[in-house]
């Protein structure tokens, strides 16, 4: 389901490759503006008079502009009269396009913090900065700007960008080497803000207006049909699931599968919550045994995780049945996943998960899928389900994987260790949440290892598990960096989890650092 948006004015963000291009699109969003990414090669004529922006930004990107057949912005995004940003790789597309001329290597690529110094004339897009005589960005180009396109004029240089900022004011085009999407560039938001209110943005992307027209959209797709959730108990299904029961009620059945590999009473509160507290009709599928049975004996994480996926696919399927009448399925896909599921380059994007709980359901089932959070980043759907009245320790949970304690449990899976494990991560929980720490992490989990030890407990001899915590911190779930305890936590923690969790004798701490794809242990 894509929500009908006319009643937005659109900021369109044309991709070239950028890692951060998201990031851009986060930073308008803070500033209730709806921008949309598209690739550069779906962004046809066409595209962009049904669209009709009222501002285009062309991304950073992995290519040189002195490439043959590197990409390029149709020329229509020049003539459509609405103010144009080019950011790194935009910039230098910008110029070729318009006449101006870029180059590889001389000595002025930048990689990391530089510093840009204004020129003498002003521009209102650097309106707040220079405060202090220079400001600090975040450079990552190879290639360089040698020659201006005409119309254009210098407002800021850096030592190997002479010209780190370019715009032609009378046409509302500006061109930037930097990135200020980053953190590392700290004017950056003012920079964009300057932008969306030269292109005259209202700002009225709120979560209120969302909710309204997202009930309105889910009523005009579903009609009198029945719908299906796979609900979770993460904020995605979550608040996916809220949304929809508040546009259709009762045509709302949501089936929550309980694999027995989910933290200590977390089942209770789930269904509790969104059976009794909110009267949604929750089907509480306990398949315990059947995942627990077919996962015994089985140690690679990989093939755990595909038991998982397949078995959820089998159990959700055979509930569903049930339900007469059933002609959507929801989901909980976020703008994220859209977006990365399409390749900037147009070629097969990486498979990281290979446990997407209800992946190839719609066509075995012939269902139409309605995806209400499409359009959102995380941290919108958390501001969404407040708005749905959900509680707020719910909305702020860490996230949680779908195979759950599966993957917390390096090696063979045996009930007695995931009790042991539920035990101690609760106590883990527990004492980051007394601590007032819980909202400053990321993601917080114990892992019961593979491996068991000698200790003395007392005067007795004992050979039981060691478990290690893990925290990290991240702003957009893109990377991660360990949480700094101190040393007085870790003790106290420790100390807890040995006294209260029967089966474990010796705690460790993981403090590395994790791309994505490895925050969790497996």
């Amino acid at each position: 389901m894509t929500l009908p948006a006319p009643s937005h004015d659109r900021l369109l963000i044309i991709d070239f490759g950028s890692q951060v291009t998201q990031l851009i699109a986060r930073r308008l969003r803070e500033l209730n503006v709806l921008a949309e990414i598209h690739p550069y090669q779906n962004v046809t004529d066409a595209l962009l008079d049904e669209m009709a922006p009222k501002a285009i930004i062309l991304s950073g990107g992995p290519d040189s502009v002195t490439r043959e057949g590197s990409p390029r912005p149709p020329m229509r995004v020049f003539e459509m009269g609405v103010p144009v940003l080019g950011i790194c790789y935009g910039q230098q597309a910008m110029m070729e396009c318009l006449g101006g001329k870029v180059l590889s290597g001389d000595g002025t690529a930048e990689f990391g913090r530089a510093f840009v110094t204004p020129a003498e004339e002003s521009l209102d897009l650097l309106e707040g900065w220079f405060t202090t005589g220079r400001e600090q960005v975040w450079m990552s180009h190879g290639d360089h700007v040698a020659e201006l396109a005409p119309g254009f004029r210098v407002f800021g240089t850096s030592p190997g960008a002479p010209f780190a900022v370019t715009a032609d004011p009378d046409r509302r085009f500006y061109a930037v080497q930097f990135h200020p999407e980053v953190h590392h560039t700290p004017r950056g938001a003012r920079l964009y803000e300057n932008f969306v209110r030269a292109a005259g943005f209202d700002g009225d992307w709120t979560m209120s207006a969302y909710r309204e027209e997202a009930v309105r959209a889910i009523r005009e797709q579903v009609g009198d049909a029945k719908v299906i959730c796979a609900l979770s108990g993460g904020v995605d299904s979550s608040v996916a699931a809220a949304l929809i029961h508040e546009a259709v009620g009762d045509q709302l059945t949501c089936v929550f599968v309980d694999h027995g590999l989910l933290r200590l009473k977390e089942a209770e509160e789930v269904v509790g919550m969104f059976r009794d507290h909110m009267n949604l009709h929750v089907i509480h599928a306990q398949e315990q045994d059947l995942f627990l049975g077919e996962l015994e004996g089985v140690s690679d994480p990989e093939t755990k995780r595909k038991i998982i996926g397949r078995l959820f696919i089998d159990v959700f399927q055979k509930y569903a049945d049930g339900i007469e009448g059933a002609r959507f399925l929801a989901q909980g896909t976020l703008y994220p996943d859209v977006i990365e599921s399409v390749s900037f380059s147009g070629g097969p994007s990486v498979t990281i998960k290979s446990h997407h709980n209800v992946g190839g359901l719609p066509e075995k089932m012939g269902l139409t899928l309605v995806e209400p959070l499409r359009e959102l980043f995380k941290d919108e759907v958390r501001e969404l389900g407040r708005e749905l009245g959900l509680p707020a320790h719910f909305i702020g949970r860490h996230p949680f994987p779908g195979p759950g304690l599966a993957i917390r449990c390096p090696g063979e899976i045996t009930k007695a260790k995931l009790d042991i494990l539920r035990k101690a991560d609760a106590v883990y929980i527990d004492q980051i949440r007394r601590h007032g720490l819980y909202d400053e992490i990321w993601q917080a989990f114990v892992a019961i290892l593979p491996v068991r030890t000698v200790g003395v407990m007392g005067d007795g001899r004992t050979y039981d598990y060691a478990c290690a915590l893990r925290a990290v911190t991240s702003v957009d779930g893109m990377t991660a960096d360990y949480y700094p305890f101190s040393h007085d936590f870790l003790s106290e923690t420790a100390t807890r989890i040995i006294n209260e969790v029967r089966g474990i004798n010796r705690v460790t701490y993981d403090i590395t650092s994790k791309p994505p794809g490895t925050i969790e242990w497996e």
